[in-house]
């Protein structure tokens, strides 16, 4: 069996035996749960240990990344910032809608009240997201190190954006010695990350068991409506994405869906953006007709920096953690971690998204005060909606290529 495969099936035998338990003996499912809930604690506590280092060497190797690509000519430039474009238009679309769209469904306090208590500690609560005021004073850390062992991963991610962008202002030998040490870093803890995800089918069990006893029924329909909706935000980035085609890129609507077709059955099919590269490559210069030039460059770029499915994920996962939990969450608060999860989705491209789903989901979530506990049950579901964020991907690499494509064409 697959890791995926491992864990939905601990996700289903513990929402079995939990709701089994609820229905039959009440006593017996709160002995259950107390049982599970310190075990799902652990596996969480484990998952939760590589978030700090993960997320600064991600960031400050993807903020290099990204500069060495830009560095590299106009073209790669004009990308660049189109990602960046996408990326932010995309989470502020999901910030402004996933709220809404969950305000409409009905929750009941008490099923709110047992599944905070279900999934938190009170070592873990949630804590009222800082006013606007406290908030921007809060960005910058006055002590880097302090924010990092409290766990205060906006402030740790400015840090991290400043030493980023500091580096190649340093002797290139040092650069790449604090470089290496960073991708080394990285690279352990996702090693680390592999060996924890080994034990998930047990703390997904012990999570849903644990909540499963304790709410019931609902718990099923809350995970099936936070699939719902990332499925459906998924899509809806997907169609934006051939509005901007046609705006920005100078496309006609049937010439680009026909074109891009092929490449998005690979992506649905592989959900990999990385397998569908060869034939986005394709597909841009032979069906769409971009200039090579175009796309040989800005295609490898998309598959290194853009993903444009996952700030809207981050941004979706706390906005449902809210919700489930009975939290309210301003608008401003919603868009202010918008630029954080558009920094945290670029660093993080490269990574399979259960070995990342942690370490990018963590950051906007604490940014909101919001308890990070719930994001093991939604790590189960994710694969679910997986495949309409691979096509979004896909959809977006292509688009992105046809906007720099005319953007950079030079004029007859």
């Amino acid at each position: 069996m697959t890791t995926t495969q491992r864990v939905l099936a601990g996700l289903a035998a513990g929402a079995i035996l939990g709701l089994a338990l609820a229905w039959w003996e009440p006593n017996a499912a709160a002995t259950a749960a107390a049982i599970a809930q310190p075990v799902g604690k652990l596996w969480l506590s484990a998952l939760q240990m590589t978030v700090v280092p993960l997320v600064f060497a991600l960031v400050v190797l993807g903020v290099n990344s990204a500069r060495d690509a830009a560095a590299s000519g106009r073209t790669a430039r004009v990308a660049i910032v189109t990602f960046l474009i996408l990326l932010a238009l995309a989470a502020t679309i999901a910030a402004l809608l996933a709220p809404f769209l969950l305000s409409l469904l009905p929750r009941d306090p008490a099923t709110a009240e047992a599944m905070r208590g279900a999934l938190t500690s009170a070592s873990t609560a949630a804590t009222a997201p800082p006013g606007p005021a406290d908030w921007l004073a809060n960005i910058i850390p006055t002590n880097a190190i302090a924010a990092a062992a409290n766990g205060a991963m906006l402030p740790l991610v400015v840090f991290a954006l400043f030493l980023g962008f500091a580096l190649p202002k340093i002797d290139a030998a040092h650069r790449a010695q604090i470089l290496g040490l960073l991708q080394g870093i990285s690279e352990a803890m996702i090693v680390v990350v592999r060996w924890v995800l080994w034990a998930a089918p047990i703390g997904v069990f012990a999570l849903v068991l644990a909540v499963t006893a304790k709410v019931g029924f609902d718990l099923i329909g809350a995970l099936g409506a936070y699939i719902a909706l990332q499925s459906g935000i998924y899509v809806l980035m997907a169609l934006l994405i051939y509005v901007i085609a046609m705006v920005f890129g100078g496309e006609k609507l049937r010439h680009f869906a026909s074109g891009i077709a092929p490449a998005q059955g690979i992506a649905a099919s592989t959900q990999s953006s990385l397998a569908s590269l060869p034939v986005m490559l394709h597909c841009a210069h032979a069906r769409l007709g971009y200039r090579d030039e175009t796309s040989s460059l800005v295609l490898p770029m998309a598959a290194s920096l853009f993903r444009i499915a996952s700030p809207v994920q981050y941004v979706i996962a706390s906005a449902f953690i809210a919700w489930a939990s009975g939290i309210e969450i301003s608008t401003w608060h919603m868009l202010a971690v918008v630029p954080l999860s558009v920094v945290v989705s670029m660093g993080s491209v490269g990574l399979p998204g259960q070995v990342s789903f942690m370490a990018t989901n963590v950051p906007v979530a604490q940014a909101l005060g919001l308890p990070v506990e719930p994001l093991g049950l939604l790590l189960a579901v994710d694969t679910i909606p997986d495949v309409f964020a691979t096509v979004a991907n896909v959809t977006a690499d292509l688009g992105a290529t046809a906007v720099v494509d005319k953007r950079t064409a030079t004029p007859g």
